[in-house]
C-alpha cells in the first residue's frame, strides 16, 4: 500500500469490481527452513502478515509468526519437519486481493495499478503499467509503450504524484502531458 507524498493526493482508487479483484496478491515468500521442527524463514512484503491465517487458497495455515534475525519466522500447520520446510523454499504466500484492508483517501495497492492501460488526458493510449518502483522519493510507475513496427517497445517512468497522474480508476490511468515521454 502506498500514498503519494505532498499535500494533495490523487483520488482514491474505487473498489475493484471484476478486473483483478480476487487476483492473488503476494504478501511474503519463503526463503528457507529454520530449525528442525518445520519452521520457515520469510521475506515479508506486507505491513501485518499476522492478520492473515490462510495462504495460497487454503493450502497453508499460519499457526505462528515471530521476528527473526533475517526476516520473519513462521510455522504452518501443514509443515511438519525441516525437509517439508526446505521443499517450500521460493513459495510465494498469497491471499486474494479482496482480503486486503480497505484503502484510505489517496492510497492504492500496487497490484491495482499493474496492468492498467495508461492514457493521455485526451484519451490517447500510451501503454500499460508494468512496474511500480520506489527509490526513496515516492512511487514511480513504469509504462511500456506498444511495440513499434520493428517489434521493439519503449518504456518511460512517471512519478505517482497528482501533477503527473491526475486520475485513475479500475480501468485506466491518466498521465498528464508534461510527463509523457515520446
Amino acid at each position: 500500500m502506498s500514498t503519494s507524498p505532498g499535500n494533495s493526493a490523487p483520488p482514491q482508487t474505487p473498489p475493484l469490481k471484476g478486473r483483478g479483484f480476487d487476483k492473488p496478491v503476494t504478501l511474503a515468500v519463503i526463503i528457507g527452513a529454520h530449525g528442525i521442527a518445520g519452521e520457515v524463514r520469510l521475506k515479508v512484503f506486507a505491513d501485518d502478515l499476522a492478520s492473515y491465517k490462510s495462504f495460497n487458497a487454503g493450502a497453508l495455515t499460519l499457526k505462528g509468526l515471530r521476528s527473526g534475525s533475517n526476516g520473519a519466522i513462521a510455522r504452518f500447520a501443514e509443515v511438519a519437519d525441516r525437509n517439508a520446510a526446505e521443499a517450500l523454499r521460493g513459495t510465494e504466500l498469497t491471499v486474494p486481493r479482496s482480503a486486503l484492508p480497505p484503502l484510505g483517501e489517496g492510497e492504492y495497492y500496487h497490484v491495482d495499478l499493474l496492468g492498467l492501460p495508461a492514457v493521455s488526458a485526451q484519451g490517447k493510449p500510451l501503454g500499460q503499467v508494468i512496474a511500480v518502483d520506489n527509490y526513496g522519493a515516492g512511487d514511480v510507475l513504469e509504462i511500456e509503450r506498444p511495440a513499434d513496427e520493428t517489434g521493439r517497445s519503449k518504456r518511460f517512468m512517471v512519478p505517482m504524484r497528482p501533477e503527473a497522474v491526475p486520475e485513475w480508476d479500475a480501468d485506466r490511468l491518466v498521465i498528464a502531458e508534461a510527463f509523457i515521454e515520446t
